[in-house]
C-alpha cells in the first residue's frame, strides 16, 4: 500500500466537510484503501509497563515528580526509544524534549504531538505516558515502513505538565522573570528544575513558538473520565479542555470560647463554610451543562476543638468549556456567599490564584480524527476534556486536537489507573492516522 494512496483517501473523508481546511491540488484516486497501517502494540505497552518502574510506588501507581530523580529516568527512557525511532533528539531551552525527524518540504511548519511522563504524587502508569510513547511508536511505524511526509514532524515530551504544563506555556506564552521562581513539588524552583533537565532558563527565546511555526498539535491522552468506558466506546474526539479559574476564600467571624458562647451569638466561620460549600454545589449544578465546581480544602482557625472558628479558608474551583459560564457562577457564588455571611455575622473574601482559559479543538482537526477513527472502525463520541493538557497551550499558536482512550472506571491520578492494552493500540493507531492526514491538509 502507498502512503499517498491512505493518506489522500483518509485526508479527503476528514477534510471535505469542514470549512477553513482543505486538501491540496492532488485527487484521492478512486475508492477508499481497504487496508490502513497500524502500529505495534505490543511494543507500545511493553515500552508502558518498563516506564511504570521508574517513581514505582508500593501500591502499583508511580510518584513521577517533575525535577525529581524518576523524572530524568523516565526522560533518559523516552530518549533512548527516541533515538531508536531514528528520530533526532534535542532539549530545548524550556527542558522539553523534541524528537525530530524530517519532511520532504524543508520550508513547511513542522506536526507536533506527544505529551509527558511525569506525574501527580501516588499517580498511574497510563496519564501522559500513553500520548508520549504512542508518540513515539508513530514515528517509529513511519521509519520501518518507509513513509515521509512533507511535514517535519516533532514527537515531543512536555517538561512538568502536572505541576501546570510548564514546558508547553514556556514555549507558547510571554514568560515573567517571577515565574521561574515558583516552587515544583519536588522542592526545585521553575528555573531549577529546566537546568536539572538540561533546559537553560536563560535562553528561553530561543525555544519560543508563534504562530505560523507549527502546522498543527495533536496528543493521545487516557480520558481521565468514566464516559468513554460507560458507554464502551473506543475512541473520544475532544471538543476542547475546559477553563479552570481557582480561588483563596477567607470567611471572617469571631473566634470566642465553645463553652460560654450560646449559639445564637456565635460569628461562627466554620457554619459559615459548611454553608457556603453546599452553596456551591447548589449554583453549579442548579443549571444544565457539564460545568464542574469544587471546594476541595478547607481549615479553620485557631482549630480548636474547644474555640469558636473565628476564620476559615478553603478553595472554590469551578471549571468549564464556557469561560462566560464561570464568571457567571462566580458572581451568583459571591452574592449568595453575602447572604449567608449576613446570617451569622461573618464576612468573606476572595483571592483568585489560577486562571486557565479554555481551549475549543480546532473544527478541521476534530473531523480528520473522527475520520481517522472511522476508517479503523471505531465508535467514536464528542466529548469535552475536564482536565488540563499541554493541548490547551499549542491552542495558542495552532490547530490542536486531541484523542481520548477510555480509563476503566474513569479513574485516573490514582495507582488504580487503568487503559486496556487493545484501547491504547486502537489509539496510537488514530494517532498515526490523524498524522498523516494533517500532513495533507490546509488550515486557513
Amino acid at each position: 500500500m502507498k502512503r499517498r494512496d491512505f493518506t489522500r483517501t483518509l485526508a479527503a473523508a476528514a477534510l471535505a466537510t469542514v470549512p477553513g481546511a482543505r486538501l491540496g491540488a492532488a485527487s484521492t484516486g478512486g475508492a477508499p484503501v481497504a487496508r490502513v497501517p497500524r502500529i505495534n502494540g505490543e511494543r507500545l505497552n511493553g515500552w508502558l509497563t518498563a516506564i511504570s518502574e521508574f517513581g514505582r510506588n508500593p501500591a502499583g501507581g508511580v510518584t513521577r515528580l517533575a525535577y525529581g530523580e524518576a523524572d530524568l529516568a523516565a526522560r533518559a527512557f523516552v530518549t533512548q526509544r527516541m533515538l531508536e525511532a531514528k528520530l533526532t533528539v534535542v532539549v530545548d531551552a524550556a527542558g522539553n524534549i523534541y524528537g525530530k525527524r524530517a519532511g520532504a518540504d524543508a520550508s513547511a511548519a513542522p506536526i507536533i504531538f506527544g505529551s509527558h511522563v511525569d506525574s501527580v504524587p501516588e499517580g498511574g502508569n497510563f496519564d501522559g505516558n500513553v500520548g508520549t510513547l504512542a508518540a513515539i511508536e508513530v514515528a517509529r511505524t513511519f521509519a520501518e515502513q518507509g513513509v515521509t511526509t512533507r511535514h517535519p514532524l516533532w514527537v515531543v515530551c512536555w517538561q512538568n505538565e502536572e505541576g501546570g504544563t510548564w514546558g508547553s506555556h514556556l514555549v507558547t506564552a510571554d514568560v515573567a522573570g517571577t515565574e521561574l521562581s515558583t516552587v515544583a513539588r519536588s522542592g526545585k524552583s521553575i528555573g531549577d528544575g529546566i537546568r536539572y533537565l538540561g533546559g537553560d532558563p536563560t535562553k528561553l527565546a530561543a525555544a519560543r513558538l508563534r504562530k505560523g511555526d507549527v502546522h498543527g498539535y495533536l496528543e493521545l491522552h487516557i480520558e481521565q473520565g468514566g464516559l468513554l468506558d460507560r458507554q464502551k466506546l473506543d475512541i473520544g474526539v475532544v471538543e476542547g479542555i475546559v477553563g479552570l479559574r481557582e480561588w483563596d476564600v477567607t470567611i471572617d467571624g469571631f473566634a470566642n470560647h465553645a463553652g460560654t458562647t450560646p449559639m445564637n451569638e456565635r460569628r461562627d466561620a466554620m457554619l459559615a463554610a459548611a454553608r457556603f460549600t453546599e452553596m456551591v454545589n447548589r449554583i453549579v449544578t442548579a443549571e444544565s451543562g457539564r460545568q464542574v465546581g469544587t471546594v476541595g480544602r478547607i481549615q479553620a482557625f485557631p482549630g480548636a476543638p474547644n474555640v469558636v472558628p473565628g476564620k476559615v479558608t478553603c478553595t472554590l474551583e469551578l471549571r468549564d468549556l464556557d469561560d462566560r459560564k464561570i464568571q457567571t457562577l462566580y458572581e451568583a457564588i459571591v452574592a449568595e456567599s453575602q447572604k449567608i455571611g449576613a446570617r451569622n455575622g461573618t464576612t468573606f473574601s476572595y483571592h483568585e490564584f489560577v486562571t486557565h482559559e479554555s481551549a475549543r479543538c480546532d473544527a478541521g482537526v476534530r473531523t480528520i480524527i473522527g475520520a481517522a477513527a472511522a476508517t479503523r472502525g471505531f465508535a467514536t463520541m464528542s466529548l469535552p476534556s475536564g482536565a488540563g493538557h499541554d493541548a490547551q497551550n499549542l491552542a495558542r499558536v495552532c490547530p490542536m486536537g486531541m484523542i481520548f482512550i477510555p480509563s476503566v472506571d474513569g479513574i485516573s491520578h490514582s495507582p488504580r489507573e487503568f487503559s486496556r492494552p487493545r484501547d491504547i493500540t486502537n489509539g496510537a493507531d488514530v494517532l498515526l492516522g490523524a498524522v498523516l492526514a494533517m500532513d495533507e491538509a490546509t488550515f486557513r
